[in-house]
């Protein structure tokens, strides 16, 4: 699986896919949708589709697939290089996000949980095959949130397909099972590859299972932690685990009102010849273009004249 485009930036979000199968183009098919490290404080989340013709369903199950959880990494590796064998009836469509792209998406102002993100995802991907021209007629998915309410959302997007939505839809559906093996495979291999932009000297990459309950995991938070940049990228800082490590050992940050009080007199806590920390984000007419350092261009943030 090659993985170069998002190695050369990991900070947003890298779509990989296989050919479309003539096969897939001429017959109905069936798409199974399923992700890989939806839960873990660590590390990209990646949404994997799979498909396949109604007539062939048969051929996949044949080859043995199963949830990706329940399997060692190289029992998953062995499965995808069957996936990818069985290139003239079966193809695959992933996107990867950053944990940049994750945390940044939820801190939006306006509310956008991880549940949004993943629909969307979800969504975006089904919205590829049928542009790719698969003749996509059943999709199956693996439940995020309330089933019920997520087949309905699938249903009004997609009418003319017929949607299954169900817990553990990847130990009940070879089709999502076979997305599980791609999306876990596609993840192992970009957290084993990571390129860490920023100078950890020689913090030891033992960090556990990168899930936010496990003690190893918050120990090597706690060790990579700048107390002014904050994390590295790999880290999704808006988990509440990484949060509340930035919160007890950080160093605070004051975003003092550049208004003055009603009465005239400067905003509490600064001199009247001190000026806000606001003021030196405010274009002046003599500014000059210039690029804004990557550190806030990966956080999405912009230099603004007017509150």
């Amino acid at each position: 699986m090659d993985l170069s485009d998002f190695e050369r930036d990991n900070t947003g979000s890298c779509r990989l896919s296989s050919p479309v199968p003539e096969v897939c183009r001429a017959e109905d098919c069936c798409l199974g949708i399923d992700e890989a490290g939806r839960g873990p404080v660590l590390g990209p989340m990646v949404y994997g589709i799979c498909f396949c013709p109604l007539s062939r369903l048969g051929d996949l199950e044949a080859l043995k697939v199963a949830d990706s959880k329940t399997l060692s990494e190289a029992e998953r590796e062995r499965l995808f290089g069957k996936l990818e064998q069985a290139r003239d009836f079966v193809g695959w469509a992933l996107d990867i996000l950053s944990p940049n792209l994750i945390s940044t998406s939820m801190q939006r102002r306006a509310k956008y949980n991880l549940n949004s993100l993943s629909h969307d995802t979800a969504m975006a991907l089904v919205q590829l095959a049928l542009d790719q021209g698969v003749r996509v007629t059943q999709v199956f998915v693996d439940t995020v949130g309330p089933a019920d309410k997520y087949q309905q959302k699938l249903k009004e997007r997609f009418p003319e397909v017929e949607v299954t939505v169900r817990p553990k839809a990847d130990s009940l559906f070879p089709v999502v099972s076979a997305a599980s093996i791609c999306a876990k495979v596609a993840r192992d291999h970009a957290v084993k590859r990571w390129k860490f932009l920023e100078d950890l000297k020689d913090l030891k990459m033992d960090y556990g299972s990168g899930y936010p309950n496990d003690p190893k995991t918050k120990e090597w938070l706690s060790q990579c932690l700048d107390p002014v940049f904050g994390f590295p990228q790999f880290v999704r800082f808006s988990w509440s685990t990484a949060q509340l490590i930035l919160d007890g050992r950080a160093v605070p940050v004051r975003w003092e009102d550049s208004e003055e009080g009603a009465g005239g007199s400067p905003a509490a806590g600064r001199g009247s010849g001190t000026p806000s920390l606001l003021s030196y984000f405010a274009r002046t007419q003599a500014a000059t273009e210039r690029q804004s350092h990557r550190f806030f261009h990966e956080r999405g943030l912009e230099t603004v004249a007017d509150l």
